[in-house]
């Protein structure tokens, strides 16, 4: 099936998200009292619910988004090429921007999305902050009444585990053994909240989030036994 679809028509993405608030103690205590029950399993007795917020990025009822990167071919008279992009600052405006891309450009029933492990987290993540946004799902989001081939998303974890649904490989490992380029040259996502919000450098977070982007793009290509995408081809917009 992946070597059956246009590559121009696959919309690869990735999000970086961070805690809610810097702090713990930024919650009022309810929401403190929840995050300890919900991170109960996870934390057992090794940490504090306050020692486990700087994971709190990893729920979308306690994070939200700081970066929403997609890529996508595009042909030109010079070859193929490889673009990104990314939309940052208010959360609500990023996620206004991603679905206004969505509607406007990848509405028609051949688009899909793609991203690693993005069945997992990427795609519910999003829309579960769009509705916390108060933002009507686009369709490639809402997947009420879908049946799964309906369903528009592509997964390179799920691509890669080949039906073994216990196997878990993370996109730095799978760039590893595909000999892929890695995008974890700088940072990784658990250094994510502290360039956030202690180095408050969104320019460093944005690159990263691009990198995963292309490193998606370029697992399709190998999945596909296509040649990789070279620097010359990747550019951001």
């Amino acid at each position: 099936m992946i070597s059956r679809l246009q590559l121009e028509n696959i919309l690869f993405l990735d999000i970086e998200t961070v805690p809610q608030h810097e702090h713990f103690s930024d919650l009022d205590p309810e929401l403190q009292q929840l995050y300890a029950d919900k991170t109960e399993y996870q934390r057992k007795d090794e940490f504090t619910a306050e020692a486990f917020y700087d994971r709190a990025g990893i729920w979308a009822e306690f994070g939200k988004i700081v970066c929403i990167s997609v890529g996508y071919f595009h042909n030109t008279e010079q070859g193929r090429s490889f673009r990104t992009t990314s939309f940052q600052g208010d959360e609500k405006q990023q996620l206004l921007a991603f679905k206004k891309l969505l509607t406007e450009h990848y509405n028609k029933p051949q688009h899909v999305l793609c991203a690693h492990n993005g069945k997992e987290f990427d795609f519910p993540f999003i829309a579960r902050r769009m509705i916390i946004n108060g933002i009507k799902l686009p369709f490639k989001l809402d997947l009420f009444g879908k049946k799964p081939w309906e369903v528009p998303h592509l997964d390179t974890l799920e691509l890669w585990k080949f039906g073994d649904y216990k196997h878990y490989t993370s996109l730095k490992l799978l760039t590893k053994i595909l000999n892929i380029p890695s995008p974890k040259t700088d940072i990784d996502g658990s250094q994510v909240c502290e360039v956030f919000y202690k180095e408050k450098d969104i320019k460093r977070i944005i690159e990263y989030c691009e990198r995963d982007v292309v490193a998606v793009a370029q697992i399709v290509l190998r999945l596909r036994n296509e040649q990789l995408l070279q620097e010359n081809e990747v550019t951001s917009v």
